[in-house]
Formats: C-alpha cells, sequence, structure tokens
C-alpha cells in the first residue's frame, strides 16, 4: 500500500487573499506533516447518506492518515458508501485540513505495520486481527493550513497544496 504523495501545487486557497507576493508566508508542507503525524486527536468527517463527524486516533504512514473503526459504525458504512473524507488535527492551533480519497486496507502486511505505528502511539495493545475490516487509509488530495489566529496571521499564512498519488 506505500504510496508517493507529490506537491503539484502550493497556493493562497482564495485568489486575492494576500495582495503581497504569493510566496510570502506560505507555510511548509513537510514541517506542517511533522506536526500534524504527531496531534494525538483528529477530527474526522464523513458523510453518505448524512454528514459525520467523530473525533478518532490515527497515524501517518505510507503517506495517508489511517485510522481504525467498528466494522459496523457510521463512520465505516459512510466511507464504503461515499470514499471520500476530511481530517484536520483536534488541536484548534495546529490548523491543517487534508480532503481525501478513502480506501480501506485490507492487506495483513499492510494491516501489520498500521498496529505497529499505532500501539506506540497511544500505549495500545492491537494485533491484526482485532482491526481487520475496520482500517482506512485517506490519501489527500488538497490541504490547507494556516497560523492560529486572525486577521494578519491567516491572511499573511493562508496556504492550499494539492497532490497527486501515485
Amino acid at each position: 500500500m506505500p504510496q508517493t504523495l507529490t506537491v503539484t501545487e502550493v497556493s493562497r486557497p482564495q485568489p486575492g487573499l494576500y495582495f503581497g507576493p504569493i510566496e510570502h508566508g506560505l507555510m511548509n508542507w513537510d514541517t506542517l506533516l511533522w506536526r500534524f503525524a504527531a496531534e494525538h486527536s483528529y477530527w474526522l468527517a464523513t458523510s453518505a447518506p448524512r454528514p459525520h463527524t467523530m473525533p478518532v486516533w490515527g497515524v501517518w504512514l505510507h503517506n495517508s492518515f489511517q485510522f481504525s473503526t467498528y466494522p459496523q459504525s457510521r463512520k465505516a458504512q459512510n466511507l464504503r458508501a461515499n470514499p471520500f473524507a476530511n481530517v484536520h488535527a483536534a488541536d484548534p492551533e495546529a490548523v491543517m485540513i487534508l480532503e481525501c480519497n478513502v480506501t480501506e486496507v485490507t492487506q495483513n502486511a499492510d494491516l501489520q505495520a498500521f498496529v505497529d505505528e499505532y500501539n506506540p502511539k497511544y500505549a495500545w495493545n492491537f494485533d491484526v486481527d482485532q482491526v481487520r475490516n475496520g482500517v482506512f487509509a485517506l490519501v489527500p488530495h488538497t490541504a490547507f493550513a494556516w497560523a492560529a489566529g486572525a486577521g494578519e496571521k491567516f491572511h499573511n499564512t493562508a496556504t492550499r497544496w494539492r497532490f497527486a498519488s501515485t
């Protein structure tokens, strides 16, 4: 399941949002990704047949955000019906929102890699059989971030990335 995630565009999320040189204040993807991966909790938004937002724990693995859930949960049902979701860190000071394509993780080696990352991060003791049929990988196609705060902080740092994945 390892994927390559390539930044294809870095820009402001809205034309005219910032009036200085376009490259001034744009945030660094690698720095933010490190901070995002280190977060403890995340908000996941799904939809199908209705919008659903819930907190989850997860890990950054193989260029995707991966989390586990009960196989019959609303999250799992929604993602199987509509394989798109948004995820962002629960910390309001770490504003980073990922718009993602979603796949279910099914291969034993990929499930083992998930467990190997998840267990130490959360002091948990999952094994592959416990997470089978409930691990999802969210691969971003677009991401947004900005420095927390209002006015200049937002306007001078708001950044959008677009990605290609293979």
